[in-house]
Formats: structure tokens, sequence, C-alpha cells
């Protein structure tokens, strides 16, 4: 079984902030795949259904932000399951708008949510980020973040969570790296390239060094040299 945990604030009032875009992803998968009704439970919205043959559980915790852990925490405890069995989906500030990763594990970035999430759950758990984009400074960060999604933004923002949707069945088997690749096309992105271990042939300069073909050597024939040499070698040569 998987839990899949789209972030949020509650109510008509942030339904539009960019804070709320994992809420969004959740509402696209919803629609998108064969899903039960929303109901409550666990402190949160939640839907029941399937992903390439795997049972999943959508979340929407209604808590507020900064609690969203009590509500995941609660849900994995209750169906018995690992922090591996969690993907969250969430708003990611320092990832240009459109952009996604994904990763198991790592560290909160500052993001109140996640920090609730790993609080109650572990780290080792999926985390799916979306990025919104920098304001710039840090003063017009939670303006930012609590403000709704200007009309331009829908350009990238509807067909990310449109891709995201029709290929959830992609995290439901892992294929991470090839849903990443799907989500960075649908928003004119390129796909991820794979390093390769293959070398350019280093660059080799115009100036040739010289041959280093063996020349005869010279003796002296008069001077001081010569005699000396004379003396060593005897009359040979003459």
């Amino acid at each position: 079984m998987l839990i899949i945990a789209g972030l949020g604030n509650p109510g008509a009032k942030y339904a539009g902030n960019r804070h709320n875009i994992g809420f969004m992803a959740l509402d696209a998968i919803h629609r998108k795949n064969p899903f039960s009704p929303w109901s409550k439970k666990f402190k949160a919205e939640i839907s029941e259904g399937e992903l390439a043959g795997e049972k999943v559980l959508l979340i929407k915790p209604q808590t507020f932000m900064n609690l969203s852990g009590e509500s995941v925490g609660e849900a994995m405890r209750f169906y018995k399951l690992a922090p591996k069995d969690i993907v969250a989906i969430y708003d990611e500030l320092d990832l240009a708008a459109g952009k996604a990763r994904i990763k198991t594990g790592g560290g909160h970035g500052g993001h109140n949510g996640i920090k609730s999430i790993d609080a109650h759950c572990g780290r080792e758990y999926r985390r799916l980020r979306l990025g919104i984009g920098h304001p710039g400074i840090k003063e017009l960060v939670t303006n930012h973040v609590l403000g709704d999604f200007a009309k331009a933004d829908h350009a990238w923002l509807d067909p990310l969570l449109d891709e995201l949707a029709i290929n959830a069945d992609m995290l439901a088997r892992g294929e991470d790296s090839q849903l990443m690749n799907k989500l960075a096309l649908a928003v004119g992105g390129k796909p991820e390239e794979k390093e390769t271990s293959a070398k350019k042939p280093a660059a080799q300069s115009h100036i040739r060094p010289a041959r280093n073909h063996a020349q005869p050597k010279i003796l002296p024939t008069t001077g001081p040299m010569a005699e000396m040499l004379k003396k060593l070698l005897g009359n040979k040569g003459e």
C-alpha cells in the first residue's frame, strides 16, 4: 500500500495559493484516476483507489500546513506502514517554477509541513517537490507562498499537474526518473540526461613537439678537448 500526501492549507481562502500546490496535485490525481469520493479521516480528506495494481490512499491533511505530520503519521500507523510507503507532494521555493524533483529522505529545507512529517513519520519517505520559484528576497517569501498563482502561471501549472495525474501509476511502481522526464517535457523542458562515462579526447595543441630522432654525436678534432679524448680513446678512427 502507498500513501500519497499532498500538503496545503484547508479552506477556500488558501485554495489558489502557491503553498497549496500539493493539494492541487492530489485533486488532479483524484480526477484522472479511479478513486473513491473524498471523505474525512485522520484529520484529513482522504480517498482510496488503486494505481498500477497497488492500493493507494490519497490524503490531504486538514490540520494546516505546520501540523501535517499529525495526519500523515496517524494514517501510516493505522495501516501499519513504514516511511518508505509514503510520498509527500509539496511546494519548493528553491526550484524554478514548473521544475520537479523527487528523492527519498533529506532535510526539510525550511518547509514546515515537511518538518512536521519528519517528526511524526521519520525522514525516509519519498518527497516530490514542485517548484514555485523564489521571489528573490527573504522579506517577500511569505506573501509569495501564500499568494495565488498568477494567470500566466497556469501555462506551466496546468500541464504539469495533468501530466503528474496521468502518470501517477509511476509513483506506485517507483519509476521516479521516468516520471521526472515526463514532467519536464510537459512544461517544455528537456528530459534529464544520464551521465555517460565516455570522455572526449583531449584537445591537441597545434604546436607539435619536436621528434626525438637520435643524431650522430660529433666529436671535437682540435683543441684541449680533442687532446683529452685522444688520450682516453687512443687513435681509433684514424
